[in-house]
């Protein structure tokens, strides 16, 4: 199989997602994220979704993804090969309860990897008002395709240079539950059989079913948030990270910060989740947090 880089732009049909309250805390409590701000509804201020969230929103349309691509040329059959491999979220404010989120997307690049074609969609949410929310790029590997040219790359975000092999300033041991992935699907709707299904897992290929990549992130942003932004979500401006290893039910992680550097009035955090074999399940994590400036 072949894609061609040329497809670079392609639109997404739009698509609408009304958030509810049951939607947010959910997901909230799928990751163990016991924040405040995500249960408690008597506040004036209400309710917000953890950061993460927004993983949610937009998994419908990437889950279907073939359905929303607006194009006669582009080959669907590319998509069967594709696993997730790269996220970036930039964060213009918390998705909140009530939200009509409207979800307009992109093919933003396709470039050229070893491992065959990595492929990245731009989705950005705009909320009633017509104000941005959320802007996410997710980046797909296209196993064993053939990539024809290189386009899109500099139309991506790029991320602030920091040491990989850095001690760690500190590390965050988590026990995934052998339910973990099972209670994700079912309180996400961030639904594939890989994860829930040891049947289907067995069929293509692995040793069983694996946590999701975007749960293992989550508990990764909730522990950063807890220790490097006095446990305030609204304060997390990005969040990207590399899916490069699997995580088992029942297994052990650890999430490490490998440390920060401060600018003006944000701090940019850098993180890494280790697997129980000692592989790096998530390499290349990064958090921007805003602070006032005092």
């Amino acid at each position: 199989m072949k894609l061609s880089s040329r497809l670079t732009g392609t639109r997404l049909k739009p698509h609408t997602a009304d958030i509810s309250w049951r939607q947010t805390t959910n997901f909230a409590a799928a990751v163990l994220d016991r924040t405040p701000v995500y249960f408690d509804d008597t506040g004036e201020a209400g309710l917000v979704a953890p950061p993460t969230f927004p993983v949610a929103v937009t998994w419908p349309v990437l889950s279907r993804l073939g359905e929303f691509i607006d194009s006669d040329e582009f080959p669907l059959d590319v998509l069967l090969t594709q696993v997730h491999y790269t996220e970036h979220l930039i964060i213009h404010r918390l998705v909140r309860p009530e939200d009509r989120l409207t979800l307009d997307g992109e093919i933003a690049a396709i470039l050229p990897h070893r491992a065959g074609t990595h492929a990245v969609i731009k989705l950005t949410a705009t909320d009633k008002t017509g104000h941005p929310v959320f802007t996410e790029y997710i980046g797909a590997m296209l196993r064993g395709v053939e990539c024809r040219g290189e386009a899109g790359r500099d139309a991506l975000p790029a991320l602030p240079e920091f040491d990989p092999d850095a001690a760690p300033a500190w590390t965050s041991p988590q026990a995934i539950d052998p339910l973990a992935p099972y209670i994700y699907d079912g309180c996400t709707d961030v639904e594939f059989p890989i994860h829930t299904s040891p049947r289907f897992a067995a069929r293509v290929g692995l040793p069983g079913i694996i946590l999701q990549g975007t749960a293992t992130l989550a508990y990764a942003v909730r522990d950063m948030v807890a220790h490097e932004a006095g446990n305030d979500p609204a304060a997390v401006k990005e969040i990207a990270c590399s899916f490069t290893g699997m995580v088992m039910p029942g297994s052990d992680i650890e999430i490490c910060c490998l440390g920060s550097r401060r600018e003006e009035n944000h701090t940019h955090l850098f993180f890494e989740v280790i697997n129980a074999k000692n592989e790096k399940a998530i390499r290349n994590g990064y958090m921007k947090i805003e602070r006032n400036q005092s």
